[in-house]
């Protein structure tokens, strides 16, 4: 029972800091385009253009 005081603030103190940083993210805009990124594996990269000597 003794650990119990010292880990379910530490949860709480992590739930608390999980929620925090997917607050943040959703800010800052990380998931505005779920799209992109699985539409954007399907087309080919233009030629890179090397210079041969």
């Amino acid at each position: 029972m003794d650990a119990l005081i010292f880990l379910v603030p530490l949860a709480l103190l992590m739930g608390a800091l999980g929620l925090v940083a997917f607050l943040w993210n959703l800010r800052s805009g990380q998931y505005e385009d779920l799209d992109g990124a699985a539409s954007r594996i399907l087309f080919d990269d233009p030629p890179c253009k090397e210079s041969r000597r």
